[in-house]
């Protein structure tokens, strides 16, 4: 790891705008991918099945069939299914707290305003499967959806050289009822769910993290579907003191390096902490020396971090001061891990300094909010003069006729 002093403009440039360095031959490659499975359908997905997962299949076999969930059972880690159901009562009880509620307001002139929800109606669900099958980012997304009241999710994931889907997705996907399964992966994967083929049905949004060819795809069919963030390489951002445990720090840096191409820094104002860090881990990342936790905070702010530890003796002081994160680690107890597999909130976070706007997945991004306006006749009349004045402005008589017509 190499340490960056916090006047090191130049070097902390790099690292806050990570997120801007675009492959035009990706791309490129994406496109026309995605043209393919619009065009042709089944037989672009499976020509680029065989091509980048060197899986051989007709369409019939695409999806996943009953038989094979069922035989998944006999294949996977004893006492899985127990230990799930702690995890899925931890999501469930964190997801059920952001339950929307319609609401209305009215006046004494008959004006009623108001909301109501809706979930979406179909859900595609990305499951990467590449370097390793991340089991948990089944639970991760369907629960949410499912808790929004999402009626139909199709879940996608690439398969093996065998062409068989890890047993323990199939295995979740089926508790937590996810109504149909393909083996597909990768642009033509999204490109399926987007724009639908004859076996594969057309989704409303896309969710799920995976590669730059993945992320890329959403990119693109963003605007024929919703999508629920680009996401790029994980991230996490520790901020530690000398009061800090040198021995979690590395621990959690170490376990950040498991992710190929992952952001990996420490940010501290202490120099004693820096060397000893520096001088046990060899792994790609930064440490960032700091005049003090203040100014901490504010890099960690400018770098937008996913993953946000703050191991210092009193988190809570600091925690005022964090504006940007996915999702945020108070104290020596709650390591990242924790957050990736089992307290409650999804995994699926904002990445590459999108968490200046973007959130981490939520019940939200599954419910359409929808606007309800009553008038009355007096409500309206209350109205009709702004209303001509600005009609007016825009040169929109017949808008303002709309209005008239209702008084004569």
């Amino acid at each position: 790891m190499k340490i960056i002093r916090f006047n090191s403009t130049k070097q902390l440039e790099k690292i806050y705008n990570r997120g801007f360095v675009k492959s035009r031959r990706v791309q490129d490659k994406v496109q026309q991918i995605i043209e393919d499975v619009r065009l042709l359908g089944d037989d672009a997905v499976l020509k680029y099945t065989r091509k980048f997962d060197k899986v051989k299949m007709t369409a019939r076999q695409l999806r996943v069939s009953e038989r094979e969930i069922s035989g998944a059972y006999q294949n996977i880690t004893p006492n899985f299914v127990s230990s799930l159901k702690i995890v899925i009562e931890n999501i469930n009880r964190f997801y059920r707290k952001q339950l929307k509620k319609p609401w209305k307001m009215k006046d004494a002139d008959g004006l009623i305003l108001g909301e109501i929800y809706e979930p979406v109606e179909k859900v595609g669900v990305y499951i990467p499967a590449g370097t390793a099958p991340l089991v948990s980012t089944v639970y991760m997304t369907v629960l949410p959806a499912r808790i929004a009241g999402v009626k139909k999710i199709v879940l996608i994931s690439p398969p093996d050289k065998n062409g068989f889907i890890n047993p323990h997705i199939l295995v979740v996907a089926d508790l937590l009822k996810v109504d149909e399964i393909y083996r597909v992966g990768g642009a033509q994967g999204i490109a399926s769910l987007a724009f639908g083929t004859k076996t594969i049905p057309k989704v409303d949004k896309i969710v799920g993290p995976g590669n730059m060819y993945v992320s890329e795809a959403k990119r693109q069919v963003f605007g024929y579907v919703d999508v629920d963030m680009i996401a790029g390489p994980t991230e996490l951002v520790i901020i530690a003191n000398r009061t800090s445990d040198p021995k979690y720090i590395i621990a959690d840096l170490r376990a950040q390096a498991e992710h190929a191409g992952g952001l990996a820094i420490l940010i501290t104002n202490s120099k004693a902490l820096a060397k000893q860090v520096k001088s046990q881990l060899n792994s790609h990342g930064s440490i960032i020396l700091t005049k003090n936790l203040e100014q901490a905070a504010e890099i960690s702010n400018r770098i937008a971090p996913e993953h946000l530890e703050i191991l210092v003796k009193n988190p809570q002081r600091l925690v005022k001061f964090i504006k940007n994160a996915g999702a945020i680690f108070l104290g020596p107890y709650s390591p990242t891990a924790v957050g990736d597999y089992v307290a409650g909130p999804s995994h699926v976070l904002p990445t590459s300094g999108t968490a200046r706007f973007f959130s981490g997945l939520s019940v939200s991004d599954f419910v359409k909010s929808i606007h309800v306006i009553s008038y009355s006749k007096k409500a309206l009349e209350k109205v009709k003069e702004p209303l001509e004045k600005i009609a007016g402005i825009e040169g929109l008589s017949q808008h303002l006729d709309s209005v008239k017509v209702r008084f004569e």
